[in-house]
């Protein structure tokens, strides 16, 4: 039986280097995708997620402000009245 178990030994270190050979060209694959990946998205010139969040931060306050002046149009059309909302259009335009 000694002839056996060498042979149940060997094959089992094989199948162990083998997983231990394929872990290592997933991990080097993994690097080349990323590294391709990072110089096409740097080459395409995308946002950064920091400039993503300037920009949302940016449009937040921007459309608060519209909405307020939207709500200070609209307060002063009331308080001048239905007339001059229309008059002050076709002088506009």
């Amino acid at each position: 039986m000694p002839p056996s178990n060498r042979l149940f030994d060997d094959l089992a270190r094989l199948m162990t280097d083998a997983a231990g050979a394929a872990q290592g060209v997933r991990r080097e694959a993994e690097t080349v995708v990323r590294a391709q990946a990072e110089r096409l998205i740097r080459d395409l010139d995308v946002a950064s997620r920091e400039e993503l969040d300037v920009l949302r931060d940016l449009v937040t306050t921007l459309r608060t402000q519209n909405d307020a002046l939207t709500a200070r149009v609209a307060a002063l059309e009331a308080k001048a009245g239905p007339a001059a909302g229309v008059a002050g259009l076709s002088e506009g335009a």
